[in-house]
C-alpha cells in the first residue's frame, strides 16, 4: 500500500494523466474520476488530464468522458478509481501507459498497479479522493471538485443510509456543503426516474421471488425489457427496490444482456454476499456486489446459494 504523499509525488511527475473508472459507472465511479481530474487540472494547469470510458446516459448530468486515443497512452500516468479488478476497467488499454495507480474502496482481491491506495473502511472512492486532496498542499477542494465528490459519496452511501457511512463521511459531506454545493439538486437528480422506470419499479414486486428466509430474486430478461420498452441501463434503476420490503433481507436481480448472459446485482441488509459474487465471476462489498451468470440455470443456482447464506446468518442471530 502506498501513501497519499507517494501518489501525489507521482502525479506531479507526469505531464499527461489519464483517469479511468469501472464499466457501467455509478455516481461514485464518475464522481471520484471527475473530482480527481478537476482538482489536478486546477492545481497543475499545464498538465493534460483526460477522463476515459463510456458514458452512462442517465448520469450525463454528473460527468461525461473524453475521447482517449492510443497515442494518448504513450508516456502517460494512468489512474483507475473505484474499480476492484482489471476486467471491469472501462478501457482495456489501461496498462498501455507508463505508470499505473489504483485508488479504490472495494476489497483488494486484485492488487493491480505500480502504486495503489485501497481503503475498505471508506464509504466511497470519492471520500478517498477528498482525503487525498486534504493531505496535499497543492490540491484543493474547490466548489467544483466538491460537487463531484459529494455526488459520489451520496450515491455509494444511499444518501448516507448505508452502514458504510461514518462520522468522517459526514464530515467530508459537510465540507462540500460549506463550499456551496447544491445538495438538493444532486439528490433530486438521483431520485429522478422516467415513467418507464417507475412502471418497472412497480412491476418488480410482481416478479420478485421471496423465500421464507428473507432471500429474494427477480429476473429482468430481454423479453421483459422489450415489453416495457426499457434498456439495460434503465433496468439497473430498480436494483435497490426489493430492499424496501419488510420481508426481504438479501436479494439478487438478474438483468439479461444482449449476449444472453445475466448481470447479477446482489444486495443485503445483513448477510455477507460478496463471497457468493466471487464464486460467479464477480465481487464487491460485503453488502453490495456484482457477478455474472451465464444462463438462467446459474441464476437459480446462485439463488440457492443465497438462501443458504441468509439461513445461516439468521441462525447465528447476527
Amino acid at each position: 500500500m502506498n501513501s497519499f504523499a507517494e501518489i501525489i509525488a507521482t502525479i506531479k511527475k507526469y505531464d499527461k494523466i489519464i483517469i479511468l473508472r469501472h464499466q457501467n459507472p455509478d455516481p461514485d465511479a464518475l464522481g471520484s474520476q471527475a473530482g480527481l481530474a478537476t482538482t489536478i487540472r486546477q492545481a497543475f494547469p499545464n498538465k493534460e488530464v483526460l477522463m476515459g470510458g463510456n458514458d452512462t446516459e442517465g448520469l450525463k448530468w454528473l460527468s461525461t468522458a473524453q475521447e482517449v486515443t492510443d497515442a494518448d497512452y504513450q508516456d502517460a500516468l494512468v489512474i483507475v478509481t473505484d474499480t476492484a479488478n482489471q476486467p471491469r476497467i472501462d478501457d482495456q488499454r489501461f496498462d498501455d501507459g507508463a505508470f499505473l495507480i489504483k485508488i479504490d474502496h472495494h476489497p483488494n482481491d486484485d492488487a493491480y498497479g505500480d502504486q495503489l491506495f485501497v481503503d475498505t473502511d471508506a464509504s466511497s472512492s470519492s471520500e478517498i479522493i477528498a482525503d487525498l486532496i486534504e493531505s496535499s498542499s497543492e490540491l484543493k477542494l474547490t466548489k467544483e471538485v466538491a460537487y463531484y465528490l459529494y455526488a459520489g459519496i451520496v450515491g455509494d452511501t444511499g444518501r448516507f443510509l448505508y452502514p458504510s457511512t461514518t462520522q468522517h463521511t459526514m464530515e467530508v459531506g459537510g465540507k462540500c456543503i460549506a463550499l456551496g454545493v447544491d445538495t438538493a439538486a444532486i439528490n433530486n437528480k438521483m431520485n429522478e426516474v422516467s415513467l418507464k422506470q417507475a412502471k418497472l419499479q412497480g412491476f418488480i414486486y410482481d416478479i420478485l421471488n421471496i423465500d421464507e428466509s428473507g432471500a429474494a430474486y427477480a429476473v429482468i430478461d430481454l423479453d421483459l425489457m422489450k415489453k416495457l420498452d426499457i434498456n439495460q441501463e434503465q433496468a439497473n434503476s430498480v436494483v435497490s427496490t426489493p430492499g424496501r420490503l419488510k420481508e426481504v433481507q438479501s436479494w439478487m436481480e438478474a438483468i439479461q444482456k444482449d449476449d444472453g448472459t445475466f448481470r447479477m446485482h446482489l444486495r443485503s441488509q445483513g448477510a455477507v454476499i460478496n463471497e457468493l459474487a466471487k464464486r460467479h465471476d464477480g465481487g464487491g462489498h460485503p453488502l453490495a456486489s456484482g457477478a455474472t451468470a451465464k444462463d438462467l440455470d446459474e441464476v437459480k443456482q446462485m439463488f440457492e446459494e443465497l438462501k443458504e447464506i441468509v439461513k445461516n446468518y439468521n441462525q447465528k442471530g447476527e
